[in-house]
């Protein structure tokens, strides 16, 4: 007979907040779920901070640009969970059309938001969420400081010891 093994408590760590849906909205929704990736000790400049600081900044510019309905605000959920190096970000606005990819021409301004939440996210979605509108929803691997080699600059590799 084996003797039972502890299992090690998963943490999962959470941000919330509503954001006006305006351009100001949005990239302070960028400029604080950077912050609080770092608080949660993911190393700035790393794939998994860049690419979900990204995703924010995507999925905030679309609630805002499509998602709009006069009067009414985007919201923001950020979950990081310790246990997967997981963060799920999850904005939700008031209209109900959904994402559409589209093909963007060479000279387009706009039409590239969901190829990018495509590339840096492992997964995303969409659900119904209560009351009017959706929730678009992507998760990004970020492992924290300690679980994570990164570069300083230089292209070299360095390996962080825990």
């Amino acid at each position: 007979m084996t003797a039972p093994q502890a299992q090690v408590p998963a943490t999962v760590r959470t941000f919330a907040q509503r954001f006006s849906a305006t351009r100001r909205g949005a990239r302070l929704a960028r400029l604080l779920a950077a912050h609080q990736l770092a608080a949660w000790g993911i190393p700035r400049g790393s794939r998994g901070f860049e690419g979900a600081a990204l995703v924010v900044a995507e999925l905030a510019a679309n609630a805002v640009l499509h998602g709009l309905v006069p009067g009414r605000d985007f919201a923001l959920l950020l979950q990081y969970d310790d246990g997967t190096g997981v963060v799920r970000i999850e904005v939700s606005d008031t209209h109900d059309r959904q994402p559409a990819r589209i093909v963007a021409e060479r000279d387009d301004e706009h039409g590239r938001g969901l190829l990018l939440v495509d590339a840096f996210a492992d997964r995303w979605g969409v659900r119904e969420r209560q009351g009017p509108g959706k929730t678009v929803w992507a998760e990004v691997t970020a492992p924290r400081q300690r679980d994570e080699p990164t570069t300083h600059g230089t292209g070299v590799l360095v390996e962080r010891s825990g």
